[in-house]
């Protein structure tokens, strides 16, 4: 009698929706070259204190708005569900600086942060160099 293995656990897909004042934040990964062509070893970087950088990818939202119109033959793309507000004051896609040892890691991906909004130190807005001459 020979035993087949079980199947594999089925794959999800996590979607994170942010409650209260705060962000989802997805980490960017910093270099550990300096301007100057050198390595930061990583003790080095933990003793600067340095603020981390991240990009929001979900915020806290109202609650959705459901419009039931059954004569509305349109087809909206998200099938007449708003996703509700923006409650928490930071733009979806912003880059931002938050403290290390702010947020929580989200524990089936360390690359993700819940940050609240009162930790974030500031709204970073790249631009490119040519923009600057």
């Amino acid at each position: 009698m020979t035993s087949e293995p079980p199947p594999p656990p089925p794959k999800v897909t996590r979607h994170v929706q942010p409650l209260g004042p705060r962000v989802l934040v997805r980490l960017i990964k910093d270099s550990d070259r300096l301007d100057s062509g050198l390595f930061l070893p990583e003790g080095a970087k933990e003793a600067a204190g340095q603020a981390l950088l991240g990009e929001v990818i979900e915020v806290a939202r109202t609650m959705p708005k459901m419009e039931l119109d059954l004569d509305d033959d349109d087809d909206d793309e998200d099938g007449g569900l708003g996703l509700g507000e923006n409650v928490s004051g930071v733009p979806l896609g912003a880059k931002v600086l938050f403290g290390k040892q702010r947020g929580l890691a989200v524990p089936w991906d360390e690359s993700l942060r819940i940050v609240d909004v009162r930790h974030l130190l500031a709204i970073v807005e790249e631009i490119p160099e040519e923009a600057m001459q």
